[in-house]
């Protein structure tokens, strides 16, 4: 039997009540609040079946997500991943963006969509529980054209899936590019001695992905599609996290790789992620061209849920999306909304434990 629990999260400063969301499927739980659109926890049974572990890094409190950073669980939009020199074109037009990463924008620039309140509603059946949430960008939001329409929906199934859809319908020609920044520990065993929280580096990763993308020092794409095959970035078979850290030249992954899609195939297999103490997998599904793949090399002294510090590796994000800085890049996946198309893409977080 699904259930949704609607509770208060905390008060803005404007007055404006903020709500959790939690679907529960009773073998696993999923919170989402509406501010930000954020994922704020996903528990599973821990391996004694005694109680639950959070496999999302986050906070506790509503006061996290208002300064949140690294965009923990974060719903990223207009354009997610970075934008060479924050600016695009269409046609003989040119928008200025924010630039909020050196000269570049990152994750659509301000005002950050996980810095706003979403209209929330929810629905449950026999076999899911869903949480559906809305708002209205207006064009010029973040520099980008545009009034765009959208709804962004979380849905827990019985089969232990967590399912993300995104649509957006626009007004007038703009770029969109949604996705989602949750950082999943699949073994979250909280503080060490040292003081950091344990890290996602003796995870096992298979992407079947032979290509990824080549960037510059500033994780900028050049437009160079390049071969896994012995490199750093090979992990059509599984590997540990770690030793693709520790044979990088900037010591963590932040790099796209490039999904292989069956042609009679609505999603491709993104990624398999498999922790072998606790035995827990995560499978990632996309429709979307490519997976960005972040092991959290920025988090630094992060104080998260339960006082937990988060410092490099104590997270993963698997990041489906269109390419980064596509609009600047002829040769990667178009991502040009018009007005007379919706964009409509999906994902699908399976976990098993």
């Amino acid at each position: 039997m699904m259930h949704v629990k609607k509770q208060q999260f905390g008060i803005l400063s404007d007055g404006t009540e903020v709500f959790l969301f939690t679907l529960d499927n009773g073998n696993m739980r999923v919170s989402v609040t509406n501010y930000g659109a954020c994922i704020t926890s996903i528990l599973l049974p821990s391996k004694n079946r005694l109680g639950f572990d959070d496999v999302a890094l986050g906070y506790s409190t509503l006061a996290g997500y208002i300064d949140n950073e690294p965009h923990f669980g974060s719903l990223i939009g207009r354009f997610a991943g970075r934008i060479s020199n924050a600016k695009v074109c269409i046609g003989q037009d040119e928008y200025a963006l924010t630039k909020n990463d050196g000269k570049h924008c990152l994750h659509g620039g301000y005002p950050f969509y996980d810095k706003q309140v979403w209209k929330a509603t929810y629905d449950k059946t026999q076999d899911n529980a869903t949480v559906f949430l809305e708002r209205y960008s207006q064009s010029g939001e973040q520099g980008f054209p545009g009034n765009l329409q959208l709804l962004v929906s979380y849905t827990l199934t019985s089969d232990n899936e967590i399912v993300l859809r995104y649509y957006a319908k626009t007004d007038a020609p703009t770029f969109v590019n949604l996705t989602n920044h949750t950082y999943f520990n699949l073994n979250p065993s909280g503080m060490q001695a040292d003081g950091n929280y344990v890290s996602v580096v003796n995870h096992e990763l298979l992407i079947p992905a032979d290509e990824y993308l080549e960037t510059n020092a500033q994780f900028i794409p050049t437009g160079k599609f390049l071969k896994v095959e012995n490199t750093a970035y090979d992990f059509r078979t599984p590997r540990l996290i770690s030793d693709s850290i520790n044979a990088t030249a900037k010591k963590g992954l932040d790099t796209t790789f490039v999904i292989k899609k069956d042609l009679d195939s609505y999603k491709a297999l993104a990624c398999v992620v498999h922790e072998p103490v606790t035995e827990r997998m995560l499978r990632v599904y996309s429709t979307q061209p490519g997976l960005t793949v972040y092991t959290g090399n920025f988090l630094d002294h992060h104080f998260g849920k339960n006082g937990n510090r988060y410092n490099p590796y104590a997270g993963i994000c698997l990041e489906s999306q269109n390419f980064p800085d596509a609009p600047n890049k002829k040769m990667f996946p178009h991502s040009l909304l018009l007005p007379e198309q919706i964009y409509n893409q999906e994902t699908v977080w399976y976990f098993t434990f």
